[in-house]
Order: structure tokens, then C-alpha cells, then sequence
């Protein structure tokens, strides 16, 4: 799930329209029982006392072969190796073998939704139901509401320009700044609790993508962003076709441009104002090292779905025909370019690595 000159546009419109406006205020830090650094809360214990019925279980920890689950969102670290977030829990693949770490450490057994390296190296791991995991390489830390974190539901994470982790939850947004957990949610002014994507532009401003509506964030207000391209502290009264709801994924690119997914398709707003350039149900918006946008996104066959690529030389040209590289039954969902230019895909039945011709699925008899 990157942020990158829209810097006068989108500063001057988030002033004009805010004018006169009542401060939303960040909340003041948390109490001091909410301060405590994550601890290790006896995950063997907990591992089969609380596991989500759902989640797929898996015999042993290593395997040539992949993940048959849902694959929800893939990163690679510093080192090279590869990591997913999966249904089967947390998995790395070093190029030949996938290890499963939530079997290997008896990790609590739920869903794994998102995935994030930090500058540090530390890796980070957000669960839908056991709260979030920070692996050091060696340790995994378990942090959950009972450290201060909003909710144990989580799905996306952002590390900020000043260091702090941004950790999206179904219960508000937690900041965590290296000792404890600050909340926001919709007692702060916050639009939607429920959040799907979090991006820091080059301006400062936090972008906030949620079930509900989008809105921006500038460390003292929270305004909605609207389809004409305009920041305003919400009217609940207004029409709600004026209103992005529902957006899934936000990036910012290379030349500055903020690029949303979801509900309304996809829109890139930049210098050139806001576009909409597809407007079917889009779940994740990516862009590789030469400036390409890949989408994971409805298609227009029945209930396929379809991976799909914006040239960088096209859409430099004002043209928008993207190629479709994949198109079949099922869902796509993240995206990541690794350092040898292959594109993976999560989906329903586990991660495929894209080579520029064909699809390699990491599944038995393919």
C-alpha cells in the first residue's frame, strides 16, 4: 500500500476552504496506563485460546509451494526476501521456500490483513481480530488495545516524515511515537473509524481513506475531500454524490499526483485538477520504479477481475488505456514491484509473480 507538485494547489485549497472554520484538535496523549511499550502477552497461551474460525490452518512451517488463501497484501525488506499477509497467517519467501511464521511461532491465529517495513527494519503486521505484530528478526511483539492501540482490527499502516507509525484500525486511527499510543477517531473530528488507507503527501497533509467519506488531515483539522477537488469541514447536509466514499487505497506518485481507489472507480487529482480515469469498483492503486499505475479492480466480465497497467508514457500524454495483464474469475487485491521488476499479486487462491509474459501461482501442479 507510496507518498510523493501539488504543493501550492493543494496547500491554498485546504486554507480556503477551512477559513473560519472551528479547530477539530488532536488529542492530548494518552493516559499514562496507556503508555506502556509493547510486551509479548504469552502468545502460545493465547495462540488456540482465542484463533478466528476462519483462519486457514496450515501443517508444517516451510513449503515450496505457497499460500491457497487469501493473500490480502505483499512487501518486500531490505534484505530482499518477500513477505505476505494472509489468511494463513504471516509468510516469507527467501526465493525458494515460504515459512510460515505464524505456525513456526505460535503466533495467534487470524487473519492477517497488512504489512509494512519501517526505516528501522522492523516489520509490522496488522491482524483482523489479534491487533498488530512488530517483528525485530528475531521477536515477534504483540500489541493489541490493551497497549493503547484503537482497535484489534487493523488494516493499513503508514510511517509519517517525523518517524511515527500510523496504524489504521476499524476503531480510529493510533500514533505511535517510538513509547506510547495516541487515538484519533470521530470524538476528535475524524470522519470514519472504520480506515482502509493512510498516505502522507509531500505537503505534510495526511490523506485518510475509510469505509466511509475521505478526508485530509493537516495535524489540527480533519476536512472532507470532495469530488470538485475541494477540502471543506464536512456539511452533512450536501448531496452525497459530492462526496468520496468508501475509497480503498490512496497514493501519492513520482510527479506529485494523489491517485484514489475504491467505490468511485479512480481518480488522480494533481496540477491538472481531478480525473476520473476508470470508474468501476477499484481495490488497489500501485506505481512501479518507471512510473506505471497498476490497478487490482472490477472487470467488465461477469464477476472477473482484472490486473491492469497505466503506461508512464501515456498517461504523461493525457492518454488513459491502460493494458489489462489479467482478467479472470476471482479477486485481485495488493500489489508490489520487487527489486528484480517482477509484479505479485495477492488473490483469493494465495500470490502469483508476474515476469512481463506469465504468471507463476507458487501452487502444486502449476
Amino acid at each position: 500500500m507510496s507518498a510523493r507538485s501539488i504543493i501550492f494547489p493543494l496547500a491554498f485549497l485546504f486554507l480556503a476552504a477551512c477559513g473560519g472554520q472551528n479547530d477539530v484538535v488532536a488529542p492530548p496523549p494518552a493516559p499514562a496506563a496507556q503508555r506502556a511499550k509493547p510486551v509479548v502477552p504469552g502468545l502460545k497461551e493465547l495462540a488456540q485460546a482465542d484463533a478466528d474460525p476462519y483462519f486457514v490452518k496450515k501443517k508444517g512451517p516451510s513449503s515450496k509451494y505457497g499460500p491457497a488463501s487469501i493473500t490480502r497484501n505483499i512487501i518486500q525488506d531490505h534484505n530482499g526476501d518477500i513477505w505476505l499477509a494472509t489468511w494463513e497467517g504471516i509468510l516469507k519467501y527467501d526465493g525458494t521456500t515460504f515459512t510460515n511464521f505464524t505456525n513456526k511461532n505460535a503466533l495467534r491465529e487470524y487473519h492477517v490483513f497488512s504489512a509494512m517495513e519501517d526505516r528501522e527494519g522492523g516489520l509490522w503486521f496488522g491482524t483482523i481480530g489479534a491487533g498488530v505484530y512488530r517483528y525485530d528478526g528475531k521477536t515477534f511483539t504483540n500489541i493489541t488495545t490493551k497497549n493503547g492501540l484503537a482497535d484489534d482490527k487493523q488494516g493499513c499502516f503508514l510511517q509519517a516524515r517525523n518517524g511515527e507509525i500510523w496504524i489504521g484500525t476499524m476503531g480510529g486511527i493510533s500514533i505511535y511515537n517510538g513509547s506510547f499510543y495516541r487515538n484519533l477517531t470521530t470524538e476528535n473530528g475524524l470522519l470514519d473509524n472504520d480506515i482502509n488507507s493512510i498516505v502522507e503527501d509531500r505537503a505534510g497533509r495526511i490523506w485518510i481513506a475509510s469505509r466511509g467519506e475521505l478526508c485530509t488531515y493537516d495535524g489540527v483539522r480533519f476536512a472532507a475531500f470532495r469530488k470538485d477537488g475541494t477540502s471543506l469541514i464536512p456539511d452533512f447536509a450536501e448531496k452525497t454524490e459530492e462526496r468520496f466514499f468508501n475509497v480503498r487505497t490512496i497514493i501519492e506518485d513520482q510527479q506529485g499526483n494523489i491517485w484514489l481507489a475504491g467505490q468511485d472507480g479512480l481518480w488522480r487529482y494533481g496540477e491538472d485538477g481531478l480525473k476520473q480515469l476508470d470508474d468501476k469498483f477499484v481495490g488497489y492503486v500501485y506505481e512501479d520504479r518507471a512510473g506505471n499505475i497498476w490497478t487490482s479492480s472490477a472487470s467488465d466480465v461477469g464477476n472477473n477481475w482484472r490486473l491492469s497497467r497505466y503506461a508512464a508514457e501515456d498517461l504523461a500524454e493525457g492518454k488513459i488505456s491502460p493494458a489489462v495483464i489479467l482478467d479472470e474469475q476471482g479477486m485481485f487485491f495488493g500489489i508490489l514491484e520487487d527489486k528484480d521488476g517482477g509484479i505479485w499479486l495477492g488473490s483469493l487462491k494465495g500470490v502469483g509473480r508476474y515476469d512481463g509474459e506469465t504468471f507463476d501461482w507458487f501452487q502444486m501442479g502449476e
